[in-house]
């Protein structure tokens, strides 16, 4: 298909691309590419191709990379175009611009600066798993990349321990195993979780069950490709903490420090860390 430039208003165009299929892009986000002034993308190649499978044309534009080591200096070339009558067109890496994407501080310094900012939005691989992950999706909470360190990533799960929706996950393929072993000891064992894999590729893959179950399927033998992680909210009834301390007390009688946590995480279905810290609190206590 060719495509004739029109013209666009001077504004900025964020640009929803595919996470994976190519033909997932829709008919308007081509019609930007074509005729927006300035192109910008947070990888250029990706973008170039893009433009390539489906017949748009670069002709004299080039492609200006925006990734977090040209934010700064890119980011006031595009402003400065903007107000110079241009219009430029952002588009992320994959799926939909500013979800852990760097171009979030370009449209909030377009906001400050009183310019024209639109969107004409694209696939998703957060809505993507909502979709497949067969979790509620009535309710959920998008919490991004979990940190690389053992005790910062078990924080930021205990900070989301109380959400009242699903809790959706990017993760590298490498540290899947660890995360979701994390999940169940912050988490409980029994939550229900998905791990999404590959969403519109032909591998593509949805596997589910609980966080403890997920942590051993991946625990060996790390996946490839993008992963997403969907993780249900806490459906245990609340435990007293005198009911946890009575059922520490009487697992420690049979057996170590580590089994009687896990026993009484298990039966009680309560995150581990949780019964682990009550069981140190309990021995400083004896």
């Amino acid at each position: 298909m060719n495509y004739q430039k029109t013209t666009l208003p001077a504004g900025f165009y964020l640009v929803g691309v595919p996470i994976g299929t190519a033909r997932d892009i829709t008919l308007r986000a081509l019609d930007v590419l074509a005729s927006a002034d300035v192109l910008a993308a947070e990888d250029t190649r990706s973008l170039r191709r893009l433009m390539d499978i489906h017949g748009v044309p670069l002709g004299d534009r080039r492609v200006i990379a925006l990734h977090d080591h040209s934010a700064d200096r890119v980011q006031d070339q595009l402003l400065t175009a903007v107000r110079d009558g241009k219009s430029v067109a952002y588009a992320s890496e994959a799926g939909m611009p500013l979800i852990a994407d760097p171009g979030f501080e370009l449209a909030r310094a377009a906001r400050v600066a009183g310019l024209p900012l639109t969107c004409a939005p694209g696939p998703s691989a957060v809505l993507t798993a909502l979709a497949l992950g067969g979790l509620p999706t009535d309710a959920f909470f998008f919490a991004g990349f979990l940190p690389n360190a053992k005790a910062a990533r078990c924080r930021a799960l205990e900070g989301v321990a109380e959400v009242e929706g699903t809790v959706v996950f990017y993760e590298s393929p490498k540290r899947l195993g660890a995360m979701l072993r994390d999940a169940a000891d912050v988490l409980g064992t029994t939550r229900q979780a998905a791990v999404c894999r590959e969403l519109t590729k032909r591998f593509e893959e949805v596997q589910r069950g609980t966080l403890s179950e997920l942590a051993d399927r991946y625990a060996q033998k790390p996946p490839k490709g993008e992963i997403v992680v969907l993780i249900d909210r806490g459906r245990s009834e609340t435990v007293r903490e005198i009911d946890i301390t009575s059922a520490l007390h009487e697992a420690l009688e049979k057996m170590s420090m580590r089994d009687a946590v896990d026993a009484v995480s298990v039966t009680h279905g309560l995150p581990r860390r949780k019964v682990y810290q009550a069981a140190l609190a309990l021995e400083k206590d004896d």
